[in-house]
């Protein structure tokens, strides 16, 4: 039997672990979080003391963690778990981090002859627990064969892409999820905009979905209370995607789009949206949260 140390058992790493012990993976867990470890444990993981306590012996190591520097502080340094492994072990980072970490977090792992793969992942909690997430993988096409056999335990074969070289994958999550912060703005303005005006939200959602404007938070996510059944919007915006999260998603987009010279307006503004959102006390709340702010109706 695989195994596979599972370090991050989050609202996404739980159900991603879960889902490798469902694919027949033998999982060693950790967590900060001694609730979070045990719900995993009673899926049948074993509890591991340590990061690198559950490393050790592990065929491949996979990371699920809230930033950059949480990865760098496992990973990385003397008594981190790169140090630890033998070489050629492969190992999964699907934290969503900057490019320029993720590229460090490579050259690391170079250093400790491991393979190494950026693989942040997109389609949220429910993808999560579902086992149908998109991966964006970045690093060599060698590693992205080894990663696949992972990875299609917990996503959709489909969607898991090798986007490019080290850090590809943190490139291409970050413009995904400031495209999802745009849209899922957009999608909320226009229902308020329909709602002010008499329009049944759950009507003007099918109307948009079969029209131009048609967009993935209509069609999964949507954001007015009792339109689609499961959707974080129908739970007073609980749980989900945090605004928390979002706003740390659309700073990493801008902080790249500086570097690369490109005004990125829009992603901009949304920025500026789920900061003031923070400002008010949401940020644990799902990100489709954003429409209360616009629809008197909701508030």
């Amino acid at each position: 039997m695989p195994s596979i140390a599972f370090i991050g058992l989050g609202n996404m790493g739980g159900p991603m672990a879960k889902n490798l012990l469902n694919a027949g993976w033998s999982v060693s867990a950790f967590d900060l979080s001694e609730a979070a470890l045990a719900d995993v444990v009673a899926a049948g993981a074993t509890a591991a003391t340590s990061a690198v306590n559950a490393a050790s012996g592990a065929d491949v190591v996979f990371s699920m963690l809230p930033a950059g520097k949480h990865v760098k502080s496992v990973m990385m340094g003397d008594e981190g778990v790169f140090q630890t492994l033998p070489a050629g072990t492969l190992v999964l980072d699907a934290s969503t981090i900057d490019a320029a970490t993720a590229r460090e977090l490579h050259e690391a792992a170079r250093g400790a002859s491991l393979a190494f793969m950026d693989t942040p992942v997109s389609g949220g909690v429910a993808a999560a627990q579902a086992g149908t997430l998109a991966f964006m993988c970045g690093g060599t096409g060698e590693a992205f064969l080894r990663a696949k056999d992972v990875l299609k335990a917990m996503g959709n074969e489909e969607k898991i892409f090798h986007a490019g070289p080290d850090g590809a994958g943190q490139v291409a999550k970050a413009a995904n999820n400031m495209l999802l912060a745009i849209h899922m703005i957009g999608t909320c303005e226009a229902l308020a905009i329909g709602a002010a005006n008499g329009l049944d939200p759950a009507v003007q959602s099918e109307i948009m979905k079969a029209s131009s404007g048609n967009n993935w938070s209509l069609q999964v996510y949507n954001p007015w209370p009792g339109v689609m059944e499961g959707a974080p919007a129908g739970n007073d915006y609980k749980p989900g995607f945090m605004v928390d999260l979002m706003a740390k998603d659309l700073g990493l987009a801008n902080e790249l789009a500086e570097q690369s010279d490109i005004d990125a307006d829009f992603g901009k503004r949304a920025g500026d949206v789920y900061r003031s959102l923070q400002e008010q006390g949401l940020g644990r709340d799902d990100f489709s949260i954003v429409m209360k702010s616009l629809a008197k109706s909701l508030g």
